[in-house]
């Protein structure tokens, strides 16, 4: 492994983030602050949540009901943070509010695990040993930045239009991607989970761009 490689995995997982951000978000100060907000509210709600969780610690990492009710909850706690975000910012904001939560859940799940990877070597993990631990860690937080950042998108929408699909869309595909992860505990588990993930991601941004053409076509119908 090389610094190189580090590098690589680190674009894999914020490359987007930062496309975005050099495109659209650094131009308008005030997404720049909103990027930083929502971020700092994602961490905020990850600190609250293993306040609670630390009151049962050690989890059996045999039990595979304890790591389900651990993301049920996150990812629950988690949308009802985006609800709390968007009254506080509304639509203006939702492309970098989402992008914030994407960035922090890449920061902490991704980046803050790559230090070793700038090293003389890779890792592999017994239960995936044909892909070196670090992409699929750098995969896996590329499929989650696109998750929040669009579904930031959707829901904002559907909050400012009372629209129930959307509403009802990202918790579900928020949930079913967290859920997702599980199936890299199993043997050779990442061969399917990581791909299954990418296509959450994938239907994500198909959702979000149906709706934006929709938005498109109605703002040029009302003309």
């Amino acid at each position: 492994m090389t610094v190189a490689a580090g590098l690589g995995y680190a674009l894999i997982a914020l490359g987007p983030a930062l496309s975005i951000f050099v495109s659209v978000i650094a131009k308008k100060p005030f997404l720049v602050l909103t990027l930083l907000s929502s971020t700092l509210f994602w961490l905020v709600s990850l600190i609250l949540l293993s306040g609670a969780w630390r009151a049962f610690l050690p989890i059996n990492s045999s039990a595979l009901w304890a790591y389900v009710i651990v993301i049920v909850t996150s990812v629950s706690f988690q949308e009802g943070v985006r609800l709390v975000f968007w009254k506080l910012y509304k639509l203006l904001f939702c492309a970098a509010g989402g992008l914030g939560h994407g960035v922090a859940h890449g920061v902490f799940f991704c980046l803050s695990l790559l230090t070793p990877a700038f090293g003389g070597a890779t890792y592999y993990v017994e239960r995936c040993s044909h892909m070196p631990f670090f992409l699929i860690s750098a995969i896996i937080s590329l499929a989650f930045l696109l998750i929040h950042t669009f579904a930031m998108v959707i829901a904002f929408n559907g909050y400012a239009e009372s629209r129930k699909s959307d509403q009802f869309f990202v918790p579900v595909i928020h949930m079913v991607a967290a859920i997702m992860t599980l199936i890299n505990l199993a043997p050779g588990g990442c061969a399917i989970g990581v791909p299954l993930l990418c296509i959450s991601a994938a239907v994500t941004l198909h959702y979000c761009w149906k709706m934006v053409c929709r938005r498109l076509r109605e703002n040029s119908d009302g003309r």
